[in-house]
């Protein structure tokens, strides 16, 4: 039987210990969160999903209460905090989910330990080839914001995400700048990882079945849907409509239906 509570947990990792939240006890579907935010936007999709898994959401290294390495972070350093966790709980084989930065260390996970994904589900994820570094390269910074004795950085962090979530939910920007503020001097660190990341010499490695998701008002990631799909073998594509950027918290029904549906699909 499905338990109802969230668990919390922390595990033993090569960088340090992470922290995880999970529910159910099903197949298990580890659950990764964009930048920066933690285990915390997922925490509506883990009842939804432990009513037939086992969904653990971790906060990624570095970010939430895990631990924060003193060395710059890497795609490939985050992904091997999820090996880690998976090993420290005995899972031999897990449905992968990740959401934008989440997303594309899935994908670095799936393509060290194939054996590992049973079924990847990708959301919002950008397609980070040389032209999309180059382009990054020259655009502002997402999160980043330098400390005011007056809090007004506070205000910055809020506008800066603001036209991209939708304006009568201002629950969802307060929990994005709850979880900012933890990690507010490397806030930046997630998207500089991502845009560090050679995803073209790593997606063609994955052979699990795959899920492309994208908000259908996800400026970000929606261009570059068709060419994440096309890059894996086999790789279904779906929309997720009236959400963007926060497709996981703001739809959380929607998004784990998107998921629980596809992994029901394999069987």
């Amino acid at each position: 039987m499905p338990t109802t509570e969230l668990r919390h947990g922390f595990a033993d990792t090569r960088y340090g210990q992470v922290h995880y939240v999970e529910h159910g006890n099903g197949r298990p579907v580890i659950l990764l969160h964009q930048s920066p935010r933690s285990w915390d936007e997922f925490r509506e999709v883990l009842p939804l999903l432990g009513n037939e898994f086992r969904p653990i959401a971790m906060d990624t290294l570095g970010f939430g209460i895990s631990a924060r390495p003193a060395d710059p972070w890497s795609v490939e350093m985050f992904a091997a905090g999820v090996i880690d966790l998976c090993d420290y709980l005995g899972l031999e084989q897990v449905i992968l989910v990740g959401h934008h930065t989440g997303a594309v260390v899935a994908v670095e996970v799936a393509a060290s330990a194939p054996s590992r994904i049973g079924a990847l589900v990708l959301s919002g994820m950008p397609f980070v080839d040389a032209e999309r570094r180059e382009a990054v390269a020259r655009r502002p910074p997402i999160d980043h914001v330098v400390p005011q004795p007056d809090g007004s950085h506070l205000q910055q962090l809020w506008d800066n995400r603001a036209p991209y979530y939708p304006a009568d939910r201002p629950d969802l920007l307060d929990r994005l700048v709850h979880d900012a503020v933890g990690v507010l001097d490397r806030v930046e660190e997630g998207h500089v990882a991502v845009n560090r990341y050679h995803m073209e010499k790593r997606i063609g490695l994955i052979t699990s079945p795959t899920l492309v998701l994208c908000g259908e008002e996800d400026i970000f990631s929606l261009p570059d849907q068709s060419k994440v799909a096309a890059a894996i073998p086999g790789a279904r594509a779906a929309v997720l409509p009236g959400t963007g950027v926060p497709a996981v918290d703001h739809k959380p029904a929607q998004f784990a239906a998107a998921v629980r549906d596809f992994v029901s699909s394999l069987s």
